[in-house]
């Protein structure tokens, strides 16, 4: 197994840059060896050990990803298969299992819905009533975490093993279901990692657990730490 984790961003649309970004920075903060990158093909998709999907536009991410249904459906399997995956704004979208507007009603775009919610879009209004507000999420500690909501969705419904993470204004913006962490708003833009070494460190887990596993297919037992 290689030594450095790769933490790839889907680079169809959206807040890319940012992502890799903010994912390197947690990755040194952290001292971990690894990378984030841009990742869009079923290989490279293969390759990776953790998954971000960026904030964006939902639609137009759904419609390009679709296009290479290798890619839509590696993403789907790998997530299915433990992967650990980060969603936020369009990204938690994506991996929603039903999407709708309240102005047009359903959305016809096609969704991974390996996550178990339901989402409302634009919740909170259009690009003109985007804002930043003070979020209190146990994960990462005491400190408020600042939130950069962008046309932001909201969850209106939740399925069996999804934890609420975080909320505003009793509406519910952040989960997590098993190896997936969804948010409707923008951790790439807050200038706090934290949310981002929490997918890391579950990525570590993630690849930990794979290495155990490995070992013991092979009539090896993992030493204890």
């Amino acid at each position: 197994m290689k030594d450095e984790i790769i933490i790839g961003v889907l680079a169809v649309q959206g807040d890319i840059e940012e992502n890799i970004t903010a994912a390197n920075e947690a990755l040194q903060h952290m001292e971990v060896r690894g990378t984030a990158k841009s990742v869009r093909y079923s290989k490279e998709i293969n390759e990776v050990d953790g998954l971000i999907i960026p904030g964006g536009e939902s639609t137009v991410i759904s419609s390009l990803i679709t296009i290479h249904k290798g890619s839509f459906q590696t993403i789907k399997t790998r997530i299915s298969n433990g992967m650990p995956v980060m969603g936020s704004c369009a990204g938690m979208i994506m991996l929603s299992k039903r999407a709708y507007d309240r102005v047009v009603g359903e959305t016809k775009q096609q969704l991974l819905g390996n996550l178990d919610i339901v989402i409302e879009r634009n919740a909170f209004g259009r690009q003109n009533d985007s804002f930043e507000t003070d979020l209190y999420i146990p994960i990462l500690g005491r400190n408020a975490y600042k939130g950069i909501f962008i046309r932001a969705p909201v969850i209106t419904e939740i399925g069996n093993g999804v934890n609420i993470i975080a909320k505003f204004n009793n509406k519910t913006v952040a989960v997590n279901q098993k190896n997936i962490i969804a948010t409707a708003f923008h951790p790439e833009l807050s200038g706090d990692d934290r949310l981002h070494k929490h997918f890391i460190k579950s990525v570590l887990d993630f690849r930990q657990n794979q290495q155990n596993s490995e070992m013991r297919g092979v009539g090896f037992e993992p030493t204890n730490p």
